[in-house]
């Protein structure tokens, strides 16, 4: 396949992306004030203020092919070091972190690693060309920074989708202090899984490119109810949310055939359309639901699930049958405790819960929202034979939590104070065109810095996120964390839904230049994406 200079273009294009969308935003004017630089005084400064034990961990990630064994599924992708997830890395407050980065991938491939989540030096948040260069291949960067709070966090690459490929792994910063009691952990990342099965993440990105537009379904409907953005007309009859292959259009027709745009995914708990990509799989834990993942316990004991959303473009409603979930954390953050049946993750958010492991063998599922697939892990303390991958426990239907049920803990509710500054985020663009963008602008990876969003250290400032789109986005702000409303949770990814506006406020503490993004790894690298800077 003649398309090493197409995919060059692609691949630097989330890392370009990930500097340039959120100036659109801002409506400043066309002259930028000076901007701390990521690597300026006033980063090195916050970086000395942050508490330190003295103690460096070191750690290489080897970016490289790599033939995955998704449980007897063999996909060829990209990894870090041969397995996917990737080997996790886990250390304690105030330790520092030194990862070396090596670019083993082919066809002169750049990459980088961005810490997901983590409040950390803005020169460490791993995103072309904003804060650093795009590592080459065959060259290394190593990324060295001080983890300054407790929690859930993952790694994964800001340059063009390769965050759909298998270059990922969860990051846990233990608490010395910690304050919740339990007897075993289990981390548990979520992935919805096209490459090296059915394509690549580039050719997925090349049709959406395209746009709906280009799509003829040969039904010659053109009475389309646009829900969730979708040309649905004439659609109903189609069963195409099971990651089979979906009928494509007729030679004859002209049309564009569908090898990876999914049709007619819908879900109530995301306002309409579900997501846009058609997978053959979900994965738990990198394993297909016909060869899980199995947790091994006893019976009665307290296990903390961190739960992470590494999938491109889907969420996922998490149940485990014959057990309720006490959610204690998102993203890192405690929060008032809630007992529940399931909870919806949304693609970059994490939530900690607590069970109590019953007797038997129960299915951990992750349910594709709105996708009619869903992958599954297990959890066994006794005898019994496996259920079935197509289990659906009653739990999924029950209690399903959402962010917004949500109540930050007293000790990280931000306290009460009116905004300094106000920005309104207006997400933008449709299927049709697939043409995602904050404020009607593409983010503009030649010009990264064009048009910011202004704040300055010390301020109070709330984002606006107003949806003008038939879909959900789950929307990522790098470098901080922001509270919902009304002593909501504290999060840095949080899911705006189809024609709502969700007003989220943080304080600006942590100077340098970050990316503000639509966490749909295909969104983002079209452009759903902007700059928050620091005013020098």
């Amino acid at each position: 396949m003649n398309s090493v200079n197409r995919r060059s273009v692609l691949l630097a294009g989330l890392g370009a992306a990930g500097a340039g969308a959120l100036a659109a935003c801002s409506g400043s004017p066309s002259t930028t004030p000076a901007l701390v630089s990521p690597s300026g005084s006033a980063v090195a400064d916050t970086e000395k203020k942050r508490p330190s034990t003295g103690r460096t961990q070191k750690v290489t990630l080897t970016a490289a092919p790599a033939t995955l064994d998704l449980g007897g599924v063999l996909a060829k992708s990209w990894a870090f070091s041969g397995q996917a997830p990737g080997k996790e890395i886990r250390l304690s407050v105030g330790d520092t972190l030194a990862a070396e980065l090596s670019n083993q991938l082919p066809n002169r491939t750049t990459t980088s690693v961005h810490w997901h989540g983590l409040a950390l030096r803005s020169d460490m948040d791993g995103v072309p060309p904003v804060t650093q260069k795009a590592v080459r291949a065959g060259s290394n960067f190593t990324y060295r920074f001080l983890t300054d709070a407790p929690g859930t966090y993952f790694f994964h690459p800001h340059v063009g989708v390769q965050l759909d490929r298998g270059l990922y792994a969860p990051l846990i910063v233990e608490d010395p202090k910690e304050p919740l009691s339990y007897d075993d952990e289990w981390v548990v990342v979520l992935d919805d899984w096209v490459d090296g099965v059915t394509g690549t993440p580039d050719e997925v990105l090349a049709e959406l490119r395209q746009g709906m537009g280009a799509m003829d379904m040969g039904h010659g409907s053109d009475s389309g109810s646009g829900h969730g953005g979708h040309d649905m007309g004439d659609m109903e009859g189609m069963d195409m949310g099971d990651g089979s292959a979906s009928p494509s259009a007729s030679s004859s027709s002209g049309g564009t055939s569908m090898k990876f745009m999914l049709m007619g995914a819908e879900s109530e708990l995301l306002g309409g359309d579900a997501g846009d990509v058609k997978y053959p799989y979900h994965l738990v834990n990198g394993r297909v639901p016909a060869d899980p993942d199995v947790y091994r316990g006893e019976p009665g004991k307290r296990v903390r699930l961190r739960i992470i959303n590494a999938g491109g473009d889907t969420a996922y409603r998490v149940a485990l049958g014959g057990h309720k979930l006490t959610i204690t954390h998102t993203d890192g953050f405690p929060v008032e405790h809630q007992q529940v049946d399931a909870l919806l993750i949304g693609m970059g958010e994490r939530y900690d819960v607590l069970i109590t492991l019953g007797d038997g063998v129960f299915p951990l599922i992750a349910l594709a929202e709105g996708k009619d697939a869903s992958g599954m892990a297990l959890v066994r303390t006794g005898s019994g034979s496996a259920p079935q991958a197509s289990v659906r426990p009653k739990e999924l239907n029950g209690r399903i939590l959402t962010a917004s049920q949500l109540k930050a803990a007293d000790d990280v509710r931000l306290a009460s104070k009116k905004a300094d500054r106000v920005h309104r985020i207006e997400l933008t663009g449709g299927m049709a065109r697939y043409n995602w963008a904050i404020n009607g602008k593409a983010f503009d990876m030649d010009d990264p810095s064009a048009n910011p969003i202004l704040v300055e250290e010390g301020e109070r400032v709330r984002l606006d996120f107003v949806n003008t789109t038939q879909m959900w986005h789950p929307m990522h702000l790098h470098g901080h964390t922001y509270q919902l409303p009304s002593g909501g949770p504290r999060k840095d990814t949080a899911i705006v839904l189809p024609k709502k506006t969700l007003s989220v406020e943080f304080d600006a503490d942590n100077p340098g230049q970050w990316m503000l993004h639509c966490h749909n790894a295909y969104h983002g690298e079209v452009g759903m994406m902007a700059l928050v800077a620091y005013q020098a």
